[in-house]
């Protein structure tokens, strides 16, 4: 199984550049967002060799929540090679993550 990691400020820029980047802007006192959390396991675990999942937590990462201006979370962007190419807002099932993904890998 795919692991999640966790970005931080500092290592952001190097862990995304060249690759396609799901990330996942959270917060633990977000209840969709812990729910979400199961479905992102599936999601790592489907695209194990293509796409990289990956979670900010906009409390503790506000470098990276400001660059991507989040207002509300869970909110998911999908990067490929550092630019954003969509998003979409809270709690969604896996088919609807793999519906997003796949319209643009």
């Amino acid at each position: 199984m795919s692991e999640i990691i966790e970005l931080t400020d500092s290592d952001f820029e190097e862990k995304v550049k060249n690759k396609v980047v799901l990330l996942d802007f959270f917060a633990t006192w977000c209840g969709p967002c812990r729910m979400l959390y199961p479905i992102l396991e599936q999601i790592a675990t489907h695209y194990e060799e293509k796409v990289l999942v990956a979670k900010v937590d906009i409390d503790k990462q506000q470098k990276v929540s400001n660059l991507f201006q989040i207002t509300s979370v869970p909110t998911l962007i999908l990067l490929k090679n550092s630019t954003e190419i969509d998003r979409i807002l809270g709690l969604r099932d896996v088919d609807d993550l793999k519906s997003f993904i796949d319209k643009h890998i």
